[in-house]
């Protein structure tokens, strides 16, 4: 893809969805921060399923020590491997309350300190709490900077690395979500819709799929 071509792909998105959201359902960093930490290797309505459960009782670092590891991991058994992930969110409860007065923190270093919390999971909080241009690459986005020439590279760090190099700095707040949403629900693994897609006239896939006969 070109700099003009990357441009007109997100300009294009930006019309489309001037203020993406992201499908977890929060109302606090820490409450992000859980649902994210929750998140691997599950889909967003899963663990909205848990943490609708979850933050009525317990939505604060404090909160979820005091309910202990045992609730914890009965509250949100319906994800998938919810015993390490109760595990990793209990200590990271501790590490919050114990150094940073039960807060968030807002630097990368004090987040990936956090068991349970990778690159990926530190991005989206720095994005989508505080902010940040970080891109956060998951198999969506993966698969969308590889498939579209936008960002090809062989591990989500290149592809992280060539997202931060090539899409201009004033799309920079929403192109995760952005790049999230149109692998989800257009971009797909087994077969992109592309007959469906705003911007496939600037993408490098080739040959464009066609919709099926009778759709």
């Amino acid at each position: 893809m070109t700099p003009a071509q990357i441009d007109s792909f997100f300009a294009t998105l930006q019309a489309a969805n001037p203020q993406p959201q992201s499908e977890l359902e929060f109302t606090s960093v820490f409450e992000l921060l859980a649902a994210v930490l929750l998140s691997a290797q599950a889909t967003d309505v899963g663990v909205n399923k848990a943490t609708r459960r979850l933050f009525p009782v317990a939505n604060t670092p404090q909160r979820i020590l005091d309910l202990g590891v045992e609730r914890l991991e009965d509250t949100i058994r319906t994800i998938g491997l919810y015993r390490s992930k109760a595990r990793h969110l209990m200590q990271t409860c501790r590490i919050l309350v114990e150094r940073h007065g039960g807060e968030v923190p807002r630097t990368r270093e004090e987040l990936e300190a956090l068991p349970g919390v990778g690159r990926k999971t530190a991005n989206v909080v720095l994005n989508v709490a505080f902010g940040e241009p970080t891109m956060a690459v998951d198999t969506h986005i993966f698969r969308v900077g590889n498939r579209t020439g936008l960002a090809p590279g062989r591990t989500p760090y290149e592809v992280e690395t060539k997202l931060l190099q090539r899409v201009p700095a004033k799309y920079m707040e929403h192109a995760h979500h952005w790049l999230i949403l149109l692998g989800r629900y257009v971009c797909v693994a087994r077969k992109p819709r592309c007959w469906e897609c705003l911007v496939a006239g600037c993408c490098d896939f080739s040959p464009k799929t066609v919709a099926p006969q009778g759709n």
